[in-house]
Formats: structure tokens, sequence, C-alpha cells
């Protein structure tokens, strides 16, 4: 397996993506086939890499590559219909048919899938799929794996099948209305040397696996959210200014300011999507200061490494930040 790239690492081009086929996976979740117009192999990925989609409503929103990692001749990504969405998952099982056009930008990743000894892999819902083709290349591999899948009920459960599949590691489906919530002590209470922990699914089991692994070696858990965490008020959330490398030009934060906003109403053009932390794509170079993190994407390691930061909801703890810009 690949050592972990930088996150800075993404592909920004706009593709347009044929929609070959859907799919129903479980009572909620529709999975989506996608190929180049022109019957060109799509793009090479690793698991854990997510695509945005453009909606044509005029939504941008982030999704799993979810299939074959080897098959480039289509992506697959999966949809949960969630009454609870900001109007994305509506717009798809509502609206996307099989032969229409989409455009998407990517794949990028930051949830790649790290060498180790063995892997411990915990999934709630629509989070099984970037762990997906973590299981296919953790099999490829021969490195040894269990997954936890948890969901509100087997028919809720996607890609039951394809699980079923890998019969090389241990799999534990937990169907919460027949066995009720995850029991993370059962997995995680006892520490397993060499071992990599990926957790993608709701955020109060993140928040829970990452109160139980707060024991286990540093770097050990890897998480991806779909929301972000709720943020309580920072301590440095004054005024900072924000020096611009290239130009030379100096831009005033003001107290409570958004980052992102700042810049853009500066007149610089940053790359943004999600506005919440969690997909990396408007991440800047940091050349001097110490950001303020506010985001649920960067490592320990390069929140610490101080070189790069998310504008969309991180600030400044020094009076003066530099960005390459």
């Amino acid at each position: 397996m690949c050592a972990e790239p930088s996150v800075l690492e993404s592909i920004e081009t706009t593709m347009p993506l044929q929609v070959l086929r859907t799919t129903r996976e479980s009572d909620s979740v529709v999975s989506l086939d996608l190929a180049t117009i022109d019957g060109r192999p799509v793009p090479e990925w690793q698991p854990g890499a997510h695509i945005d989609v453009k909606l044509g409503n005029g939504l941008v929103r982030q999704y799993s590559l979810c299939g074959d990692y080897t098959d480039r001749s289509h992506w697959r990504i999966a949809v949960l219909r969630d009454p609870s969405s900001r109007g994305g998952s509506q717009f798809i099982h509502a609206n996307i048919r099989p032969g229409q056009q989409i455009q998407v930008v990517g794949p990028r990743n930051h949830f790649h899938l790290v060498p180790a000894e063995r892997y411990l892999f915990i999934a709630g819902g629509i989070g099984i799929t970037p762990i997906l083709p973590m299981l296919q290349q953790a099999t490829a591999a021969g490195t040894p794996w269990t997954l936890v899948y948890g969901g509100r009920s087997r028919t809720s459960m996607a890609f039951l099948d394809s699980i079923r599949h890998y019969d090389s590691g241990n799999v534990f489906l937990i169907p919460q209305d027949e066995c009720g919530i995850i029991d993370l002590e059962r997995f995680l209470s006892r520490l397993r040397p060499n071992t990599a922990v990926y957790c993608c699914g709701p955020g109060p089991l993140i928040d829970a696996v990452e109160t139980v692994c707060q024991t286990w070696p540093p770097g050990s858990l890897h998480r991806e959210r779909f929301s972000p965490r709720q943020r309580s008020e920072s301590a440095d959330d004054g005024s900072f200014e924000v020096v611009l490398a290239k130009s030379g030009r100096v831009i005033q934060v003001a107290a409570g300011e958004n980052l992102l906003s700042a810049l853009e109403d500066a007149g610089y053009k940053v790359t943004n999507s999600c506005r919440a932390g969690i997909c990396g794509t408007c991440l800047l170079t940091v050349l001097g200061g110490t950001p303020d993190h506010q985001d649920d994407l960067l490592s320990d390691d390069q929140r610490d490494s101080g070189t790069m930061i998310l504008p969309c909801v991180s600030r400044s703890k020094s009076k003066q930040l530099i960005l390459d810009l």
C-alpha cells in the first residue's frame, strides 16, 4: 500500500460524466455508476477518495467513490436519501436518471488507507461507502481486517452483498433494531499494536470512537465526517491580519469574521465547496503565523505542522498569518 500523500494533492478540473445506471442498494440508498462521455477510462483513484458533484440546482456535494478502484470503466458513488439533508441527496434521488450528464470535480483524497499490520473499520450507515474499497485493498494486500458496520436496520444497510464477497476478514453487522447501538468498548477497549482504525458515519458515532481511542497511540485513528461537528466559540476569535506572500498585500480580518469571506471580499478567488471544514477544497498553505484550526479534516500531524489551513472555518491564533497567495 502506498504511503499517505499530502492532503494538498487533488484534481480541480471539472469533468462531464454520464450516468450509466442507478441501483437501489437499500431502502434509502441509491448508487450511481458514472462514465466518461467519450468512453475513455475515468481517472485513477485510491480507496478513501471522493468527488465533488455539481448538481443542476446549483448545489455542490461530496460523495465517496465506493466501487472497484481497479476498474477504470466507471466510477461509483452512493447517495443516502436524507430528509434532514441540505438538498443534495433529495435532488439526486428525485431527478438523476441513467443517460443524464452531470459535472464532477476530482477525485481528491484525504482519507487514504495507510500501511498497517491490521485494520479495524467502523462504519455507520452511509459511512460504509469509503470503507468498501478499503476492504478490497486490504484483502488484496493480505492484511488482516475487521469490519464493524451498524445501521438502523438490515434493510437500511447498503452493500451487504458486496461485503459478504470479502470473506477474508471478520465482519460484524449490527442493525440497531436487532442488536442496539455498536458496543465500541468491545472492539476498542483493548489496545491492538500496529492497528489502524478507520471510522466513517454519523457525527455521534465518530465522536464516541474518538473518545474511546484517546488511549490509543497517536495516529491510530483515521476518520471522515460527512457533516461538521458542533463547534464551540474559539478563544482566539479576535482580529488579525493576513499577509499574502506573493503580492505583499495585507488584509485585515475583523473579530468574528470568516477568513474565507475576508479573502473573497478582497478579490481573491479561493476554490471552495462545503464551507464547513470537511471537504478540503479550500485548503491553503501557511508560510508564517499560527493557524487556529476549526476543521474536521486535517490530521493531528497536519495541524501540528502549522503549514496549512482551511479558511472556510479556521482563523489565526497569532496576530499575523502569512499565506502562500
